[in-house]
């Protein structure tokens, strides 16, 4: 799993729109495109990012290339706490407090800052830590 609630704040689970016969894995943040959810990448804004997807879809489940809604975890409050376990770049306890992109949409990179969608808050490991995300362009 990427991004897993902490502490630090409340999120809501909203069920949300996504098409037919995608991908995504559990703990991905998640944007909306055409009216549909589908994965974050390194480009997305972070008044693009709506929240972090609670359920795994893959394309072994039976409702696999149905239209319908999934379960994603939505910040109702700011300084909600994220563990990202999957760290890219060389990652030290001085960043905490840097402001980072995302590789994809599941892991951060710590030696990008152009769009500044996470902010580490916790140092946990150069490959886990804990971060604020900038769902609906916030902390």
């Amino acid at each position: 799993m990427a991004f897993k609630l902490r502490a630090g704040g409340r999120a809501k689970t909203m069920w949300l729109p996504i098409a037919g016969s995608v991908a995504i894995p559990r703990g991905s943040i998640v944007e909306f495109t055409s009216g549909t959810i589908v994965a974050g990448d390194s480009g997305t804004l972070p008044g693009e990012a709506v929240g972090v997807l609670d359920r795994t879809i893959a394309a072994t489940d039976s409702d696999y290339a149905v239209a319908r809604l999934v379960p994603v975890l939505v910040p109702t409050e700011k300084g909600v706490v994220w563990e990202c376990n999957d760290v890219d770049g060389t990652f030290t306890a001085a960043d905490v407090g840097v402001e980072v992109d995302l590789t994809d949409a599941v892991a951060v990179n710590v030696d990008a800052s152009s769009i500044k969608i996470a902010k580490c808050v916790g140092f946990g490991s150069a490959t886990s830590s804990l971060f604020q995300l900038k769902i609906g362009g916030s902390y």
